[in-house]
């Protein structure tokens, strides 16, 4: 196997048989996966020629780059979380559990930026700063 499809294989690795349920969509989630490993290759191949890096450097640095993307989506899905719905709806424990944070990170784990960037995305004002504005006004 070529090193470039060898990466593709490692990033879109196949569903071992007896992983989908049903069985019969097996042949399609293949399919999938090859499709997936084909469009990885080429652009993995595209982008180390383009700039004459190393395949395996890209993928390192394609892999950093989703990570913190992910990363930056946890954060904002905690913001969500705590500063946009009605206060105590999700213990910080869940939300720990579910992010990867402990409890107390999920405290940290965002700040005025995600909440910025929550608020653009949705059109909302965030909970604590709308209870501010309607304490004002009684």
């Amino acid at each position: 196997m070529h090193p470039i499809a060898e990466l593709a294989a490692l990033i879109h690795p196949m569903p071992a048989p007896g992983t989908p349920d049903p069985d019969d969509i097996l042949a399609d989630m293949r399919e999938d996966v090859d499709r997936k490993r084909k469009e990885y290759a080429d652009d993995l191949e595209a982008t180390a020629f383009g700039t004459d890096t190393d395949p395996l450097i890209v993928a390192l640095q394609k892999a950093k780059t989703e990570k913190e993307e992910a990363d930056r989506r946890i954060r904002n899905l905690l913001a969500y979380a705590r500063e946009f719905h009605p206060p105590r709806r999700y213990s910080l424990n869940e939300l720990g559990e579910a992010s990867g944070y402990t409890f107390s990170g999920v405290r940290t784990a965002y700040g005025d930026q995600e909440i910025a960037q929550v608020q653009g995305e949705i059109g909302r004002t965030p909970r604590r700063i709308a209870d501010e504005r309607e304490g004002e006004t009684t």
